[in-house]
């Protein structure tokens, strides 16, 4: 059976432990890539990831964009939006359908 997993600071995953998710807090970008590879290797078929921590883990989530699983989607953090979740949103389904069809 297929895991899914949130990793970010401690205040933006600990409401995801109420659904069953497995959290992963991590304040740091070694912390959030040390996170990424032990769940990628464990069967995690979708990782979440709070901006604010995606954005100094570029090359790690990349590494996986083209693969089946994990899919690594990224959300909005106790910051709030950086807009990084939405452009990958927007390069994914452009990348998939040859345009970008979200576009306003």
């Amino acid at each position: 059976m297929y895991k899914i997993a949130v990793i970010g600071d401690r205040e933006s995953a600990l409401g995801f432990k109420a659904l069953g998710l497995e959290t992963v807090f991590a304040d740091t970008a070694d912390q959030g890539k040390e996170a990424l590879h032990r769940l990628a290797g464990e069967d995690c078929a979708v990782i979440y990831i709070t901006e604010q921590l995606a954005r100094n883990m570029q090359q790690e989530i990349s590494r996986y964009t083209d693969e089946v699983k994990p899919a690594i989607i990224l959300i909005p953090g106790k910051g709030g939006s950086l807009g990084i979740g939405i452009d990958s949103v927007h390069k994914t389904v452009e990348r998939a359908v040859g345009a970008d069809i979200l576009k306003n």
